[in-house]
């Protein structure tokens, strides 16, 4: 059976199509204790995040994206950041990139959380593909148990970077703002899953 060039064309343009939207992602790649009953997860604290990147300000968006976030979703209630920086100055902690259980236990106690939310941003600012720019993010973000300072949930993720579209049709990509929302939302979404 031989295709007609109308054919050939309509399959083309919906190859296109199909691939347009796409929008450079990596799939998570998340770890989720199985032997926990997330329902005790109540309220918990976000940590100031570790800044891996040269951007000065992209540790403190994305961490009030994370709060942002985690507050429309309606999972838990978040302590305000302003405790949570009054806590670390209490126990005189530096930086909450490496605090050992008995911090996070202790933590816990001080802001009567019952978990803790850890994490960097590795990657954040605009890569260059050919001739287009866009932003891309890469977080990772961690929920430790404060009643045992160990790991609950640890979840890794990229989002941004041009589109199809924006490659080879000049077509607009997503704002930082938007991508940073986005890549926030589902990392999160590892956690309800």
């Amino acid at each position: 059976m031989s295709l007609s060039k109308k054919s050939i064309f309509i399959l083309v343009v919906i190859i296109l199509l199909s691939v347009a939207g796409c929008y450079r992602k990596s799939a998570p790649v998340y770890y989720m204790r199985e032997d926990v009953d997330f329902s005790f997860i109540k309220k918990v604290a976000v940590m100031p995040l570790q800044n891996l990147t040269d951007e000065r300000y992209a540790d403190e968006i994305v961490r009030q994206t994370v709060i942002s976030e985690l507050l429309a979703s309606g999972l838990v209630d978040v302590t305000i950041p302003g405790e949570v920086t009054a806590a670390l100055e209490k126990l005189n902690i530096k930086s909450a990139a490496s605090l050992n259980p008995d911090q996070i236990k202790q933590i816990g106690k001080l802001l009567n959380v019952q978990a803790l939310i850890l994490g960097s941003v590795q990657q954040y600012g605009e890569v260059k593909f050919g001739s287009v720019t866009a932003p891309e993010v890469t977080i990772t973000l961690m929920m430790a148990d404060v009643n045992t300072g160990t790991i609950l949930w640890s979840v890794t993720r990229t989002l941004g970077g041009s589109s199809f579209m924006s490659r080879h049709f000049g077509a607009k990509s997503k704002t930082m703002s938007e991508t940073v929302v986005a890549v926030v939302r589902e990392a999160l979404q590892t956690f309800t899953e």
